[in-house]
């Protein structure tokens, strides 16, 4: 399984992606996000799924992508983030053409869902787009300024309750902070590392970090003691009309049983 979490907000774009990979019985750490740079552009990619698949669509992207910017330019081709996505989608249905007779014959399924943001030269704003294994894709708009691929479950609590549009991007990163933590202690295989891309609106620069364990052990350990003392702030009115039915001493009291007559 994955976490990779885009959240887009007025500001910019926050991307948080694990590292855990899982190949046979063996544990391996690899990253799962690649971030692209250039004159007036800037975008990353995350994806969940079976890793060769990520690793063959990237590749074939990559030489599309740098073949239309030498032939064509960024401004004829790649001027919008919308036609590199469009461009990403053509190698995943190119690869799914290649492998997925193969992969069905293996009991594989083709299972690669992919996150793209940035922004472009003819981009007006950062944008943050879904691409499915199909090939077809969706825009992440603003009545729910991000999304999950892989484990979305166990964050997707948090992320509903506190996430707004209008929100910083340093408020975003903490809120998907708290997402991640709550997905690796419940999913077995999301973990440490967790790699972070930060895109801020009109920058066209990629700022990506890379997180251990210890370094958020702090926040992780904050966060859990402070939901055990809000837990005891909640208000009591609501539950006291249960427990009020309890007996004095702390006991429900007993059910006698029905005395039949003879």
């Amino acid at each position: 399984m994955t976490f990779c979490l885009g959240i887009a907000v007025e500001d910019g774009l926050v991307g948080i992606a694990d590292t855990r990979l899982l190949s046979g019985h063996e544990c391996l750490v690899a990253k799962k996000v690649a971030a692209y740079r250039g004159p007036g552009f800037s975008f990353f990619i995350m994806t969940s799924g079976l890793r060769s698949l990520r690793d063959k669509v990237l590749l074939h992207f990559e030489e599309a992508f740098a073949k239309g910017t030498a032939q064509g330019g960024l401004n004829d081709a790649r001027d919008r983030l919308s036609k590199v996505v469009n461009l990403y989608a053509q190698q995943v249905r190119r690869v799914q053409k290649e492998d997925a007779a193969a992969m069905e014959g293996s009991e594989l399924s083709f299972n690669l869902f992919t996150l793209i943001g940035g922004q472009m030269p003819s981009d007006n704003t950062h944008k943050l787009f879904l691409v499915y294994p199909e090939g077809n894709w969706v825009e992440v708009g603003p009545d729910t300024p991000y999304q999950i691929i892989g484990a979305s479950g166990y964050g997707k609590p948090i992320l509903e309750r506190s996430l707004q549009r209008s929100d910083s991007m340093e408020f975003a990163f903490k809120v998907g902070i708290l997402a991640f933590d709550a997905t690796r202690l419940c999913a077995v295989d999301v973990d440490y590392p967790m790699d972070v891309v930060l895109i801020q609106k009109d920058s066209f620069n990629v700022v990506e970090h890379r997180y251990e364990r210890d370094d958020l052990r702090q926040i992780s350990n904050w966060w859990q003691e402070r939901m055990r003392h809000s837990m005891q702030d909640l208000p009591k009115e609501w539950i006291d009309s249960a427990f009020s039915k309890l007996a004095p001493n702390g006991k429900e009291d007993k059910v006698r049983p029905i005395q039949r007559g003879r």
